[in-house]
This record gives C-alpha cells, sequence and structure tokens, in this order.
C-alpha cells in the first residue's frame, strides 16, 4: 500500500496506527485458530488449547511436556516430570474426546486418526464460521475508524478531502485484510480436504 493519508494527518495518526493494530490482530488470532485446527495429519498447535492440572494450577502443556511429532499421525508427549502422565493424558481427554492417548511410563502417544469425508466437511464448516467472526471484527474496526474520522471532520479537525481520502483508505485496508484472511482459509480448506 502507498504511503498512507491518515498517517499523515496529526489529527488522525494514532487512529490509523490503532485501527491498523486492531486488524493485524484480527488476522494473527484467525491464524492462529487455523493452526490449531485439526486436519488428520499431527500437528503440535492443535494441542495449544490443552491445560493440565500441575501442582494445583492450570497449566499450557507445553509447559510441562516436550512435544515432537516422529510421524505423519503421531504426536509424543514427553513430560519434563514423569509423575505429571497421569494429569497430562486427563488434560488430553477433557480437552477433546477424541484424543485416545496412550503412555508407557515415560512418554506419551497421541494417535491423530485420518479424518473421514464428513469429519473434514464438518471442520470446513467450522472454518467458515471462524472465518465469518474474524471478517466481522474486522468490519467492526472498520466502524470505529469511520466514527473517528467523522468525529474528527465535524470538530473541523480535517477538511472533507481529507476525510473523504481517509475513509477511502479504511475500506482499502479492510478490504485487504479480509482478503489475506480469505487466502489463510483457503489454503487451510484445501489442506483440510486432501485425502
Amino acid at each position: 500500500m502507498a504511503v498512507s493519508t491518515m498517517a499523515s494527518i496529526p489529527a488522525l495518526k494514532a487512529v490509523h496506527q490503532q485501527l491498523k493494530a486492531r486488524m493485524d490482530k484480527a488476522v494473527n488470532d484467525f491464524r492462529q485458530n487455523l493452526a490449531s485446527t485439526r486436519t488428520g495429519r499431527a500437528n503440535i498447535q492443535m494441542l495449544d488449547h490443552v491445560r493440565v492440572a500441575y501442582y494445583g494450577s492450570e497449566m499450557p502443556l507445553n509447559q510441562v511436556a516436550q512435544l515432537s511429532i516422529p510421524d505423519a499421525q503421531t504426536i509424543l508427549i514427553q513430560p519434563f516430570d514423569p509423575s505429571a502422565i497421569a494429569e497430562i493424558e486427563k488434560g488430553l481427554r477433557t480437552a477433546d474426546s477424541s484424543f485416545n492417548p496412550q503412555n508407557d511410563g515415560k512418554v506419551v502417544r497421541l494417535k491423530i486418526p485420518a479424518m473421514t469425508e464428513e469429519r473434514r466437511k464438518d471442520v470446513v464448516k467450522q472454518l467458515n464460521r471462524v472465518l465469518e467472526e474474524h471478517r466481522t471484527g474486522v468490519r467492526n474496526v472498520r466502524r470505529d475508524g469511520n466514527e473517528a474520522i467523522k468525529k474528527a471532520a465535524k470538530e473541523k479537525q480535517i477538511s472533507e478531502d481529507e476525510e473523504k481520502r481517509s475513509l477511502d483508505e479504511i475500506q482499502k485496508l479492510t478490504d485487504e485484510e479480509i482478503k489475506r484472511m480469505e487466502e489463510l482459509s483457503k489454503a487451510k480448506e484445501k489442506e483440510v480436504m486432501q485425502v
């Protein structure tokens, strides 16, 4: 994108920075959501939401164990403290009922079953639902930015031309961020539908 009109207007510089940061946050949140989506292949990010009760507090799995992927269908979980194996198994089962962890006393193996066609379609539907939620989030940021610009114009902090250019810039930024999320979603959908 060319040099920002809003960033060059002192009255709108903070608004521009805030809008850009909030839109980037929405896209990054969407990207993290995609990373944790199950695709039928082992992926460490799919365990990001797993919490383990450890010495009286809930901790993320990756803080109580080392995670690795020995093959495409298995995640190997090696606890830093072997006495935590039972809690790790419990945390995995609580987080997702389809997880079936197995331990040998030293490590926990988590087999990732291949997804059925029906399950793949369900995952794609959920991806589309998450995409729409994040699109709405970006549009809400756009609305807030438009309101701030109209308020600045009403208070005579910016001219009508600057108002129009700034509103156009926000729309262009919104379109770019939504397009980025849609491209990420299409790539993930293609990965999910691969057999």
